[in-house]
């Protein structure tokens, strides 16, 4: 997999460049603070359900039964196991990883134990696999069960009881999009058979309403990147510190050989025992190099974690990233893909 490292280190670079731009956005006045909730349900509400319509509506991969079930089981496990590993490690003497309140470890549980399975996996996938064009859809389906286990126990963990309202969350315009999509594929297989029935050829999705949903999807990951770099500027510049900075280091250290190194092992080993598809492969091998979830800022300043303990390891995990996703993915191709 060695001629693959350059196609891996220029996606890479991709995304960080555009992340960059969105922190270059946010400093330099051109992107305002106030933007953001509305960009954000701009994203949320129709581009990613237009990316996700585009790539899963005719998608081949997607009429295998396997890249139905196994995918969503398999992104479920993957962060039920994070997330059981990381409740054990924040449970250990604080002289070890340096988290002396229930919030930092709740924190420190949810931010290490869920990655970022979207917004970064998406492009890479996109412009290392562009061949393969099943496995962005797999992707998609595979997050379903991500989906499942943030609103479920991902919400039990940083909150530290479980969530009444988690399958109000969990059906988001993403997820239908999903159903919707997936439905259109099936229909989309059986046309044939539809039409010696007598169904009229011009019954369909018209040609212009196609081309503007995929041009509006593909208006969803640039503009993501983009927010997370903004988001990211502004909790660097808002940030106050007042944990030390040895009790930082261990906290930082813990997270990052966890999310960068110990997990992604423990997914890839797991993943050598599943009759997956190649296109499932494609997807865990980008899946377990990801660092840990921009969105868990969010989440821990909403569920009462501790937010300073969330952006250190969200911050410290992607900056590191920039040097472990390349070998991650290297290595997790050459592994399921021999």
């Amino acid at each position: 997999m060695l001629e693959q490292i350059p196609h891996i280190l220029i996606a890479s670079a991709f995304v960080v460049t555009v992340i960059l731009a969105g922190a270059f956005a946010r400093w330099s006045g051109c992107l305002s603070a106030e933007a953001d909730e509305s960009i954000l349900k701009l994203i949320i509400r129709i581009l990613i359900p237009c990316l996700i319509f585009t790539v899963i509506s005719d998608n081949p991969a997607l009429r295998d039964p396997r890249n139905l079930v196994i995918p969503p089981l398999a992104g479920f496990c993957s962060v039920t196991i994070g997330f059981l590993v990381c409740i054990l490690v924040s449970r250990l003497s604080p002289r070890i990883n340096g988290l002396h309140t229930d919030a930092q470890r709740r924190s420190f549980a949810f931010c290490t134990g869920m990655y970022n399975y979207g917004y970064l996996a998406i492009p890479l996938i996109g412009l290392l696999f562009e061949e393969y064009p099943g496995t962005l859809g797999v992707l998609f389906v595979h997050n379903m069960g991500l989906e499942i286990g943030f609103w479920t126990l991902g919400v039990m963990v940083i909150s530290g009881h479980f969530g009444r309202d988690w399958w109000r969350r969990a059906i988001n315009p993403p997820s239908v999009a999903i159903v919707v999509a997936l439905a259109t594929n099936f229909i989309t297989a059986a046309r044939p058979q539809f039409e010696s029935w007598g169904m009229p050829e011009w019954l369909g999705i018209p040609d212009f309403l196609m081309m503007a949903v995929e041009s509006l999807g593909r208006m969803a990951i640039p503009l993501a990147l983009v927010l997370i770099g903004a988001t990211i500027t502004d909790q660097l510049l808002t940030a106050g510190e007042k944990t030390p900075a040895k009790e930082r280091a261990k906290t930082i250290t813990l997270a990052c050989m966890l999310r960068l190194c110990i997990l992604p092992v423990c997914y890839l080993l797991i993943m050598t025992m599943v009759p997956a598809t190649d296109d499932l492969k494609r997807v865990v091998a980008i899946e377990i190099a990801m660092p840990s979830a921009v969105f868990g800022v969010i989440m821990a300043r909403h569920y009462g974690g501790d937010s300073g303990t969330a952006l250190r390891i969200i911050l410290a995990t992607s900056f590191i990233s920039i040097l472990t996703i390349p070998i991650w993915i290297s290595i997790g191709m050459a592994v399921l893909l021999r």
